[in-house]
């Protein structure tokens, strides 16, 4: 095996599968030498032999009944190993669709079934990480990862601390030993890899997950004092519950509030509906926000340049600046609408924060692909961002609180296309506050109602951190 080894290296290098220079990694570390394997589609006799290489492994796994590649470069490899194993193959989505079943697991498969990852290169083993975590989701076992080279800069350390065994058939090093042997590398080219590797380490991934991490250690990570509030109130309260109180009469909105207050943290207002606003409606939702204790929130969802933007917030009859907590943003006007709100709030004295929108719950939304990891990155990167309106799991700082829409006891849709899923459900799929509108407007009881939601979604949260 090592002499097929030694040849395969050789032959990778000569189709350009190892590139020499500074390069970038995928986690940001700074490199001189560089894995694309993604030449191979275009080398299908060397994929092959890459492929049963890798099959050994495979092999050599008892009761192996799914195999899952990487997304996208691995994806040839799992298919050849697929084919020659007879294992049948799933393949994880980079979003979950939109539309029809929304799956992010492609293929079939039962809770329960062993599933080996396939990847090309491994440098933190993020993204074999986040690929197991989504397979263990669906009720997968993946307990084995196998690589085609290991850059040896903590990947296999951060894999293995979350219960994954990795195997690879290549290490930085053995590549090295081959290429320099074959003449195809300079020793200079070795030693300044070797010395690379010797003081370029990626992070260690923490097998405490967002998820996983109760509400009151995920306060103090935050960048923003809200979230912070936030995390805090949850904790105190039992209570993951934003209530929508889309009422059209303010006396309706105040009622509401006064009653389930208790039980509640946010309550998110759309205040343009209302047909008899008035500045003395906002200072009784103050009141009830300071007695009750819960914060405000705004769902005006600002889409529009930074000028602009400051003006609406600040301005006009609303005032939302002065009283709102928090307040939803659309990221489609990219950084400087955070830029413009950043302004604005030189003239506020108390704590506010936003909610960046990445995802929609309504039917065939745009908010897809590169729009959603655009706007977790501001989100990120932001210490006026409290958390991100999401449908899913797509972001992995514990300091952000997910906010999902579209909750219901009973899952089901309306006629305008919104569509809403289980307390448990949306929990599960990383909502860490869950904005509840219908189900405890439209109730006949709507205080049993609330108590009902604040079961079952705090039971969600604890079984979630305890499992």
């Amino acid at each position: 095996m090592d002499i097929e080894l030694e040849q395969l290296a050789i032959n990778l290098f000569d189709i350009g599968a190892f590139k020499f220079g500074e390069f970038v990694t995928k986690v940001g570390l700074k490199t001189p030498i560089y894995f694309d394997l993604r030449v191979l589609v275009s080398h299908p006799k060397i994929m092959t032999r890459l492929a049963r290489m890798l099959l050994l492994f495979v092999e050599e796994c008892p009761n192996v009944a799914r195999i899952c590649g990487v997304p996208y470069a691995a994806l040839p490899l799992a298919t050849l190993i697929s084919i020659d194993s007879n294992v049948p193959m799933l393949i994880k989505r980079k979003e979950a669709k939109t539309y029809g079943t929304k799956k992010i697991i492609e293929g079939n498969f039962k809770p329960g079934d062993s599933c080996v990852i396939i990847e090309d290169v491994v440098t933190s083993g993020s993204s074999i990480l986040e690929t197991a975590d989504i397979l263990r989701r669906e009720g997968l076992k993946v307990i084995e990862a196998f690589v085609v080279i290991d850059r040896e800069q903590n990947g296999k350390k951060n894999i293995e601390s979350h219960g994954i065994l990795m195997r690879s058939l290549y290490t930085t090093t053995k590549l090295m030993t081959y290429l320099l042997k074959a003449n195809k590398i300079s020793p200079k080219i070795v030693k300044d890899v070797t010395d690379y590797l010797l003081i370029s380490q990626a992070p260690i991934i923490s097998p405490d997950t967002r998820l996983m991490m109760p509400f009151h250690i995920r306060a103090s990570r935050c960048k923003n004092a809200i979230g912070s509030k936030l995390f805090n109130l949850m904790e105190s309260k039992q209570s993951t519950i934003c209530l929508a109180a889309d009422l059209t009469k303010a006396d309706a909105v105040i009622e509401l509030a006064d009653l389930v207050g208790p039980h509640i943290v946010l309550l998110k207002t759309h205040v343009d509906i209302l047909e008899d606003f008035s500045d003395n409606f906002i200072k009784r939702l103050k009141e009830l926000a300071k007695k009750h204790d819960f914060l405000l929130m705004e769902d005006r969802k600002f889409a529009d340049i930074g000028n602009t933007v400051c003006l609406q917030y600040e301005k006009g009859i609303y005032k939302i600046a002065q009283w709102a907590d928090v307040v939803t943003v659309h990221a489609i006007a990219g950084q400087s609408i955070i830029d413009g709100f950043k302004n604005s709030l030189k003239n506020i004295s108390e704590p506010r924060g936003l909610f960046i929108l990445a995802e929609m719950s309504s039917k065939g939304a745009l908010t897809i692909g590169e729009y959603v990891q655009n706007a977790i990155s501001i989100a990120q990167n932001s210490d006026i961002v409290v958390g991100v309106v999401c449908q899913s799991d797509i972001f992995s700082s514990p300091g952000l609180i997910q906010l999902t829409p579209g909750v219901k006891i009973l899952k089901s849709s309306d006629d305008l296309g919104q569509q809403y899923n289980t307390p448990e459900s949306v929990v599960n799929s990383g909502a860490d506050l869950a904005v509840v509108g219908r189900g405890i407007t439209e109730a006949e009881d709507k205080l049993a109602a609330t108590l009902k939601y604040k079961e079952e979604l705090w039971t969600a949260y604890i079984k979630r951190i305890t499992s």
